[in-house]
């Protein structure tokens, strides 16, 4: 049988290029990210590092190694779906010649033997060309994560035998599983209902295939009504699993929806020859359509359900800031020019947050486990009163109030870090080491860069204040011209000056960039695959059907009108992949939809309408192209020359 499969695997390669490819780029992906998380793990501190520089070089080895993790998540999960995916459809296509092989005395034992054999040495070809890609990806995802902030320029990168063998095994594991099932229900059909095709070889919805797809959808029901009630972190946690098991479940049972689609398509183009000629291909190759459909489900689901889920998160963010401040205008200046803009006509008050550079050294606590750790960033001077007169507070614990002297106060960056109000923390401000008493504990917002301690304004040196960045919260007096007070704050030394909306928003708009830096990694490798998975199916199932072609060519239609009924039809099957991954991302947002209502009283939901145009245009383009060229090979012969062939 291992003979036989090498022969098979030589002669159809066609077959398991689409395949073989993505195992390469798994493999790939897997070896690429597991060799930069164990270089971000081994990363010696460069000497003379300390301080806030230190903390920053950690949180960024710590930020590369979760994008890394779940770019081997999915890539894993992608690499599994498509290669499933893509056998199953060529195992399908194969269906005749591996009838013809039972019926010259092969078992369901050794059918199974050949086709995991032929998965072997798609697993093998395709680890092999993944370790050879991977050399190159490692160096260019160290790049990537250089030019996004998480690295430092220079990063040195290591070589590990384990990520080698790990590579491997994970190739060669993903291709033998993705195999397994296909193989095991080529086994169970008949010998001449696949000859005939007919029966069991037929049907495309089979049991196993009804018992995913109505589970997988059953379990995404059920994900979207728990993420009607649940608050924002469980709703996002819901619109990924909603995102991964929806397009799962509707890749499985899109075969239902394409003789709806055929039907669609008949009706448009009911007056046309070659609409009706599409419909009927539909409406006969429900198993090559689907096929064609699957990966545009997976990656419309993932992009803009992932997309929009961030986005809605960074819209409630810049919301709540909105409504956490209680002022006109906030105004960027240095700490010595405070005083000035304070003193301005018009300012009823006047609260200053200035950002310091010094240490806070503070013991964590968490279920058993207890730590110290010293904090550089997010540590801001404020006057406790006019923070209150500007700021919508929420305290967990404790009392702002008594912000004075040698106190501290968790910022809402800190709300879950364990440490205990009425503890003490260690603060090193301008070389001199202060024992510091925890008097208040905000609660957690949604800003990924939040303040993670509050100390009192008169407790740092005047010099160190003067030199230091201030953003302050101005609130004018009843009749007090915007633009006046901004042109006079500009005199007093102000470098910037905005409204609260437009600072929100700018705030709004940093997180969003620091997301869509990590999206873009991650929908860039799943539109790889898609793209891979969409032209190999349509090339598959373009190469078997010379004789369908030859025999449309013969009954009058010239090579142009077949090019364009398949032209067509394959649009309507990438129409249907992208309606369906739609409704999966729709599904996703339903739960920010109401997370947000239920936060700010409006729907804050950023619906990704530009990225879903481009996603639809390169879909239709990339379908479209691959139809053209697959058709247009495949009718390169005479069209009487195949069907004598085939006689």
């Amino acid at each position: 049988m291992l003979t036989l499969a090498l022969n098979t695997f030589r002669e159809r390669w066609r077959l398991f290029a689409g395949a073989i490819t993505a195992v390469a780029l798994g493999v790939a992906l897997v070896q690429s990210s597991l060799l930069v998380m164990v270089a971000t793990d081994r990363a010696p501190i460069p000497a003379g590092v300390t301080g806030r520089a230190r903390e920053e070089l950690r949180e960024g080895y710590a930020g590369a190694a979760t994008l890394l993790g779940m770019t081997v998540m999915l890539s894993a999960f992608l690499t599994v779906f498509i290669v499933s995916s893509t056998f199953a459809f060529t195992v399908a296509q194969r269906r005749r010649d591996l009838a013809l092989l039972r019926l010259v005395g092969g078992g369901r034992g050794q059918l199974v033997l050949l086709l995991l054999g032929e998965a072997l040495l798609l697993g093998l070809t395709g680890t092999a060309a993944g370790v050879l890609v991977g050399l190159p990806a490692t160096w260019l995802q160290a790049r990537l994560l250089i030019a996004l902030g998480f690295l430092p320029g220079g990063f040195p990168l290591v070589w590990d035998g384990g990520v080698l063998i790990a590579s491997g095994c994970v190739g060669i594991t993903v291709a033998l599983v993705g195999v397994l099932a296909a193989a095991r229900r080529a086994a169970k059909v008949r010998p001449l209902d696949a000859l005939r095709d007919t029966g069991g070889a037929a049907r495309v919805m089979t049991p196993m295939r009804w018992l995913a797809g109505l589970s997988c959808l059953a379990f995404t029901i059920w994900m979207v009504s728990l993420a009607q009630s649940a608050d924002l972190l469980g709703a996002m946690l819901m619109g990924l699993g909603i995102s991964i098991m929806g397009a799962v479940s509707l890749s499985a049972l899109s075969p239902l929806v394409v003789p709806l689609a055929g039907r669609v398509v008949g009706a448009v183009l009911r007056t046309s020859t070659l609409g009706e000629l599409a419909q009927a291909n539909l409406r006969d190759g429900v198993r090559r359509s689907a096929s064609t459909a699957a990966p545009l489900i997976v990656l419309v689901a993932l992009l803009l359900g992932l997309t929009g889920t961030l986005g809605s998160l960074a819209l409630m963010s810049g919301e709540e800031q909105r409504h956490l401040v209680r002022g006109d205008l906030v105004v960027t200046s240095t700490g010595a020019d405070l005083d000035r803009i304070e003193s301005v006509p018009g300012v009823a008050a006047a609260s200053p947050q200035i950002s310091l550079s010094m240490s806070v050294t503070a013991r964590h606590h968490e279920a058993n486990r207890t730590w110290r750790q010293t904090h550089y960033s997010g540590i801001v001077a404020i006057d406790a009163a006019a923070y209150a007169r500007t700021h919508d507070l929420h305290v967990r614990a404790g009392s702002l109030a008594r912000l004075r002297g040698r106190t501290i106060a968790l910022g809402p960056g800190m709300a879950e870090s364990g440490i205990r109000v009425g503890s003490t923390v260690t603060a090193a401000i301008s070389g001199h080491k202060t024992r510091l008493k925890v008097v208040a504990a905000l609660r957690a917002t949604l800003e990924n860069y939040s303040e993670t301690f509050l100390v009192p304004r008169d407790l740092v040196p005047a010099s160190t204040i003067a030199t230091a960045k201030a953003e302050t919260v101005i609130r004018l007096a009843p009749g007090t011209s915007r633009s006046t007070a901004r042109t006079a704050m500009r005199a007093a030394g102000a470098d910037k000056v905005q409204t609260v909306p437009q600072w929100a928003d700018t705030r709004t708009a940093a997180q969003q960039r620091g997301n869509m830096g990590i999206l873009a990694v991650l929908m860039g490798m799943a539109g790889g695959y898609a793209v891979v998975a969409v032209i190999n199916a349509v090339m598959i199932a373009g190469t078997e059907r010379r004789t369908e072609f030859a025999a449309a060519r013969v009954t009058g239609l010239t090579r142009p009108q077949v090019i364009r009924a398949a032209l067509i039809e394959s649009w309507a099957v990438t129409a249907i992949g992208l309606v369906l991954g739609c409704t999966v991302a729709a599904g996703a947002l339903a739960g920010m939809l109401a997370a947000s209502l239920r936060a700010a009283g409006r729907p804050l939901v950023d619906v990704p309408w530009t990225l879903l145009g481009i996603t639809t245009l390169a879909a239709f383009a990339v379908t479209g192209a691959a139809s053209i060229w697959t058709t247009f090979s495949a009718t390169k012969p005479r069209p009487v020359a195949l069907l004598a062939a085939r006689e």
